[in-house]
This record gives structure tokens, C-alpha cells and sequence, in this order.
């Protein structure tokens, strides 16, 4: 396969906001549940805690209320190995919140983080000596959703031309239409995407924002200016688009206890091979390997297979690689 651009080996920043989060225990109905159980969920925080079990230096950046479910937060996501030495404590606002409420057609998911404490961020976080010294700067498509200050953020980040920029940004465009305003995503979102180095998206989120007919080869079409474009189509495959070729994985299969989470720990599994050095399909598989794990736990976040397992993994034949795959 032909050699392809890759982020220089480095610290990771992630920035956006993590939510102290409910979720019926056990799973099933939260109208029905005897007991709610407590965790944290943040796309970017979820990024970070899988690139630190890949053994990837990780650093969170966000803003946390002065409360008790900021320091959950704050304590949940260092103990995985996070530096959230420089998130911030706002005294004036609360910590987000979100409840998960499972049912047999799909989890649905409610908001409580308007006005929230990451709501207040803004393009000045640019500016901390942690994003100007990484190597790989990771945002999603949720920041920008969240309020004015936090759309500057990520337009100001992806305003610099790759060539002028001090690190690499991958974004994941992670649409979630409840957090936006009628109409004023899909614009807005490729046009963020289209700046990024490297991207993430879903294929049916792809066809949510831009158009029901399109395929992963016309999503590239859409947003040429990434160096890597990866299109995930749900339990099939995901496609990597470099500068020079296509290389398409299949997923693995797995009984799936619950998919939030997955796409994080997919980008992070990605991002985590890339960042070693590993060829794109490798790399691809290090997603899958790790979207796997997240499936297969009601948390965001599941514990990876053993090193020698995601060894053999990796160095499975493509013809053994797709007995496993969906």
C-alpha cells in the first residue's frame, strides 16, 4: 500500500465538554428503572480515556462547575490516565448533565447543559500552552453546537491553513441534531470538516446532513481537503480516504449491549494507530478493535483486549480478518 501523510508521534489534545451521566441500573427503560447509575459521558473526554489505554499521552481540556459532578468528572477521566490538570473550575456554572434512557428501538439521550460550565469556552483555549505544544489537536462537531463562544473555538481552529498550523486536527463530525438549531448544521459542519487534517464520519450521519443518496466515495467528493477522510458504515466497514488511495476494513462482529461510545472509541483506536505509525489499514482495525470494546459494555467506555490479542488481531491475514468481521 502506498505510504500516506500521518500526524507526528505526540500529545493529544482533546477539547469539548464532558457530562456527569445517568443511566438506568440494570439496562432498560429509565421510567422503569429501580436505580440510576452515575458516569461520565464527553465524545472528546471518551477520545482521550482510549487514547491513554493505547498508551497515546492524552490531555482533556474543558471547563467543570465548582460541584459534585465535576469532580466526578474530573476524578473519572484522570484516573484513566488523562492529564486534566489544565480543565478549569467555573464557579458561576454547573457541570453538564445527560440521562441515558435505553429502549429496544435505541437509546435516546436528554440534555441538561444549557448554560453549562464547557458552554462558556472560547477561542481564546487556543492560546493554552498545552493545545500550542501537541502534536494532534481532536474536536467534534458537538462543540460548535453548544453555544456561540464554542462555535468560535472551532471555527478559529480550523480558520489557520493546515501549513500554518503547529499540529494536526482531527475532527470528528459526531452530529447529534438535538443541539442545533433548525437547518444551520449541515453548512456549517462541512465546512469545518473540509478544514480539518483528519475526519471522521458516519455514513448515515453523512446522509442526515448532505444527501440520503450519498456513498462513501461521494462523501470524499464532498469534502476533499482533509489528508484522511474516514467514512464508517455502521457494523459493515469503515474507508479511509488518503491523499492516494481507498483502503475499506470490516468491522467486527460483536453482540452489541450498547453503541454510545463506539464512534469515540473508533476515532481513538484510529487516531492511536496513526499516531504509532502503523499503515492505514492497520490502523483501521485498531478502530474496529477498540469500537468492539466499547459496544460490548453500557458505559461509553469498555476495557480493551489484552496487547497480544489486538497484536494477533492486527496481524491477521485480511482473508482471517473478515471471518471476523460483519
Amino acid at each position: 500500500m502506498t505510504d500516506t501523510w500521518r500526524p507526528a508521534a505526540g500529545r493529544v489534545v482533546c477539547v469539548g465538554e464532558t457530562m456527569a451521566a445517568l443511566a438506568p441500573d440494570p439496562p432498560g427503560p429509565a421510567a422503569d428503572a429501580g436505580r440510576l447509575r452515575l458516569s461520565v459521558a464527553g465524545a472528546e473526554s471518551n477520545v482521550a480515556m482510549y487514547l491513554a489505554d493505547h498508551g497515546v499521552a492524552a490531555t482533556w481540556l474543558s471547563a467543570l462547575g465548582d460541584d459534585p459532578l465535576g469532580r466526578r468528572v474530573r476524578g473519572a477521566v484522570g484516573a484513566a490516565g488523562v492529564d486534566v490538570t489544565h480543565v478549569r473550575t467555573d464557579p458561576d456554572r454547573p457541570t453538564g448533565l445527560m440521562l441515558k434512557n435505553p429502549a429496544p428501538t435505541g437509546t435516546r439521550v436528554h440534555y441538561y447543559r444549557q448554560g453549562s460550565a464547557a458552554s462558556a469556552l472560547g477561542p481564546g483555549l487556543l492560546d493554552h500552552p498545552a493545545v500550542r505544544t501537541a502534536t494532534l489537536l481532536h474536536l467534534t462537531g458537538i462543540t460548535p453546537a453548544l453555544s456561540p463562544s464554542c462555535r468560535d473555538l472551532v471555527t478559529r481552529a480550523l480558520a489557520v491553513p493546515a501549513a500554518e498550523r503547529p499540529y494536526a486536527i482531527s475532527f470528528d463530525v459526531n452530529h447529534r441534531p438535538a443541539l442545533w438549531p433548525k437547518d444551520t448544521a449541515p453548512d456549517l459542519l462541512r465546512d469545518l470538516a473540509d478544514r480539518a487534517d483528519i475526519v471522521l464520519v458516519g455514513l448515515d450521519e453523512a446522509q442526515h446532513l448532505w444527501g440520503p443518496a450519498l456513498t462513501p466515495a461521494t462523501v470524499r467528493a464532498l469534502l476533499p481537503g482533509p489528508r484522511i477522510l474516514v467514512v464508517k458504515d455502521g457494523s459493515r466497514t469503515a474507508t479511509a480516504f488518503t491523499e492516494s488511495e481507498a483502503v475499506s476494513v470490516a468491522a467486527l462482529r460483536v453482540t452489541v449491549v450498547e453503541p454510545v461510545g463506539a464512534g469515540d472509541a473508533f476515532a481513538a483506536g484510529f487516531l492511536a494507530g496513526l499516531l504509532r505509525g502503523e499503515p492505514v489499514h492497520r490502523a483501521l482495525r485498531l478502530g474496529h478493535i477498540t469500537a468492539a470494546s466499547a459496544l460490548k459494555v453500557t458505559s461509553d467506555r469498555g476495557p480493551l483486549p489484552p496487547d497480544h490479542c489486538v497484536d494477533r488481531l492486527l496481524a491477521l491475514p485480511d482473508e482471517e480478518w473478515e471471518a471476523y468481521g460483519g
